[in-house]
């Protein structure tokens, strides 16, 4: 059994100015996708400016800050916001879900592609090759707040967590940086750098749904289900259940894709 690393949640103080480590994970996963992103658009064939990812990254900001939020509100505890709808507006107190952020980021893309004229399946090819990285520091900062926790295990990787009783726990939140962040990070460079993936849009957008769909049904099997839901039909949490229309929504952009004929010509920049 490991010991939890009791790890300040904030993460610097200065007067009243309180900087937590969450905080930070969603700024260093913003920046490091925004970048990581530019260097993919500049990559053959380039399909749309790579500037505009310079404003892009702001319309994506807001998809997962509010997309986050409602989806936390909607998905998971409608009832508990009906009775006083102001709480919606109080993130500081937490409360953000993927899957909300997910179409938050969706939705921004969709509007962002129509009011600059870009292709929507390669803008979304870069935007899902790139969020794995803000993935990755997202769970990291769920493991360093004791929060998302796992279920009780014997295993030798279980570990004691300050809000989860006296019985050591799946890190669950480990398990799922390594699929959602790592895992997929390298599915998606390998399918860029080493098969050419951008000559087929949609085709990372695809595998990105579907493999972060798979490993988020894996994930929820280590994972404590929310206390408020706990197990919902056929004993599936409801992280599972929202993870489903992704696999098959990723399956079908794949298969898609590969029926087209690939293209690997630049589009003229006007």
């Amino acid at each position: 059994m490991f010991t939890f690393p009791a790890i300040d949640p904030v993460a610097l103080e200065l007067g009243p100015i309180v900087i937590r480590w969450y905080a930070l994970a969603y700024i260093v996963g913003l920046i490091g996708g925004w970048r990581y992103a530019l260097l993919l658009a500049r990559r053959e064939p380039v399909r749309f400016e790579p500037q505009l990812l310079d404003d892009f990254v702001v319309w994506a900001t807001l998809g997962v800050v509010i997309g986050g939020r409602l989806g936390y509100v909607l998905f998971y505890r409608p009832d508990y916001y009906i009775t006083d709808p102001l709480q919606i507006l109080m993130v500081w107190k937490g409360g953000m879900a993927f899957h909300g952020g997910l179409l938050g980021v969706l939705a921004a893309t969709f509007l962002f592609a129509r009011r600059y004229k870009v292709p929507l399946l390669s803008l979304a090819d870069i935007v899902c090759a790139a969020a794995p990285i803000g993935l990755f520091f997202g769970r990291i900062a769920n493991f360093i707040n004791g929060e998302l926790y796992g279920r009780v295990t014997d295993a030798a990787l279980g570990m004691v967590f300050p809000h989860g009783g006296p019985l050591p726990r799946h890190p669950s939140q480990l398990y799922q940086a390594g699929l959602e962040g790592l895992a997929l990070f390298v599915l998606m460079a390998v399918l860029i750098f080493g098969f050419n993936a951008k000559n087929r849009p949609g085709l990372l957008a695809g595998a990105f749904f579907a493999g972060y769909g798979v490993a988020r049904c894996i994930g929820e099997f280590f994972r404590e289900p929310d206390a408020f839901l706990g197990f919902l039909w056929f004993g599936a949490t409801m992280g599972q259940l929202l993870s489903l229309p992704m696999i098959l929504l990723g399956l079908y952009l794949v298969r898609r894709a590969l029926t087209v004929e690939p293209s690997g010509d630049t589009p003229k920049r006007t």
